[in-house]
């Protein structure tokens, strides 16, 4: 099964610098269509009036408490099976095994290089094959976080 064609993508990040940055490296190069927001609420309220195709989230945003963010996130029906991903300086095992347990199909480390961005999301968004049938990744495993290493 081939992951569906990835177009628009819910962003939450309170950095105002890093969200103006980050929205324009996926926009420009990427052709993603980017709500971005900058804080949990205003993404929930974003999300009624928007379908996203993939939630990205950083996760030291949201007073420091991404995950929670993508929790609320995943209580709208129309977000609940959609694909997230994390942006993190927080990539050991442990917080790993963290993204992997809230339904993240991937994580991206930073420092974040505006240049590779889209096609890091592009790489993650394809390795998504390996869902399972309800559209989560299996538990608790690796997210596709190795092949980001080998870009970075």
């Amino acid at each position: 099964m081939s992951a569906p064609e990835l177009c628009n993508i819910l962003y939450v990040e309170d950095n105002p610098r890093l969200r103006c940055v980050t929205k324009m490296a996926l926009e420009v190069i990427g052709r993603f269509h980017v709500r971005d927001c900058g804080s949990g609420r205003a993404a929930l309220l974003e999300a009624a009036g928007f379908n996203a195709d993939l939630i990205l989230v950083d996760a030291q945003s949201c007073l420091n408490d991404g995950l929670r963010a993508l929790a609320r996130l995943r209580l709208l029906p129309q977000l609940r099976d959609t694909p997230a991903m994390f942006i993190t300086g927080l990539a050991a095992a442990a917080d790993v095994t963290q993204y992997v347990a809230a339904g993240a199909i991937g994580i991206i480390a930073k420092p974040l290089e505006p240049l590779r961005l889209a096609l890091q999301v592009r790489q993650l968004w394809a390795s998504q094959d390996e869902w399972s049938e309800g559209g989560r990744l299996p538990a608790p495993r690796q997210p596709r976080n190795t092949v980001l290493r080998s870009l970075i």
